[in-house]
């Protein structure tokens, strides 16, 4: 058994959804991004949960690996928004021109 229910507030956003001849079924535009992709899930009242995914570079696993990274960058997220920033001007002084 799988247990992924993060919220049991759900909204009906249609009835009697019919597939159509290749079995698919069509989702609202407002529920689907192009940049997602989705786990599905199935009990055996027949229920079917799509479970929202993204994906990640490879080269940013690291952080969610580390999870000492990842809870200072939480910590942070957190001071930010909280507003427990520290002004320290313009690094502008610091960036070699590309061109």
């Amino acid at each position: 058994m799988v247990t992924i229910i993060r919220n049991t507030d759900y909204t009906r956003i249609s009835g009697s959804v019919k597939p159509d001849t290749k079995k698919r079924i069509v989702l609202p535009s407002v529920l689907v991004r192009e940049d997602m992709i989705y786990h599905m899930y199935y009990n055996s009242a027949g229920q079917i949960l799509l479970d929202p995914q993204v994906t990640i570079p490879a080269s940013e696993l690291w952080l969610f690996e580390n999870r000492d990274a990842l809870n200072s960058v939480d910590r942070g997220m957190l001071e930010s928004l909280n507003g427990k920033t520290i002004k320290r001007g313009s690094f502008a002084k610091y960036v070699k021109d590309a061109s």
